[in-house]
């Protein structure tokens, strides 16, 4: 989690709820209460954000629950001030609905998830583009407190040049802020899987950061490579390419 995301909430006021959902591998110490389907015990993985000498859940606070098992969180309505789901939602099979309960559940809340300038970089986690275990990409609409999702094609994954990804060494130069997209929501915020059934809208849509911050890039695509991929996965695609 940003740095600076991590100190406003711990500049909460101390008799704020927090939620952390998701939290299992690195949990929010803030968070009077998590919701994850991993254990506590076996908590902290990747460490804490926060203090972890200052951790305010317990065991009782912490509850096991799928996610994305299409039952309600085992919360009422409006029953924390504050929820926070942090690099949790690019992992899970059902982030709609997940988003759907955040809301209802919190007063407001805080979402962060890997940006498209990394999650659309080669070598961030091994010979290909973004995290292996990511299934979205993800575009976050501060302004509308909307995020969209759209199923990560194994297309990006292609060797070479492809027009739609960045380099490693571009992923290298990102800062922490670039890393990330981020919403802070207050009273509700919107989500959905945004599908494509047109390869021309697909590929326009995957090269948009590209265009936007490829003059950055030390290892630019070649163009004419660009091309020849899209007009062939078009091809063997013929339209059925719909991000569901």
């Amino acid at each position: 989690m940003l740095s600076e995301s991590i100190a406003r909430l711990e500049a909460l006021g101390a008799e704020a709820t927090v939620l952390d959902v998701g939290g299992w591998a690195c949990p929010l110490a803030r968070a009077t209460a998590v919701l994850d389907h991993m254990p506590y015990a076996t908590r902290g993985l990747y460490g804490w954000n926060g203090d972890r000498t200052a951790e305010r859940f317990t065991a009782e606070t912490w509850v096991q629950h799928d996610i994305c098992a299409r039952e309600p969180f085992p919360f009422a309505d409006d029953a924390f001030d504050v929820v926070v789901c942090s690099h949790t939602l690019e992992d899970v099979r059902d982030p709609v609905w997940v988003a759907g309960e955040l809301s209802r559940v919190g007063r407001a809340g805080y979402v962060e998830v890997p940006s498209r300038l990394q999650e659309q970089s080669w070598g961030v986690n091994g010979p290909y583009v973004g995290w292996s275990h990511h299934h979205w990409l993800i575009d976050v609409d501060e302004a509308a407190a909307h995020v969209d999702f759209v199923f990560k094609l194994h297309a990006v994954h292609h060797p070479g040049p492809t027009g739609w990804a960045f380099s490693a060494r571009f992923a290298e130069g990102l800062t922490e802020r670039e890393r990330v997209s981020t919403l802070w929501w207050d009273g509700a915020f919107s989500a959905r899987e945004r599908a494509f059934d047109d390869v021309t809208a697909l590929v326009e849509w995957l090269g948009g950061p590209v265009r936007a911050y490829g003059a950055r890039d030390p290892d630019p695509p070649r163009a004419g490579r660009r091309a020849r991929l899209a007009r062939r996965i078009g091809r063997r695609a013929a339209g059925d390419v719909t991000g569901r």
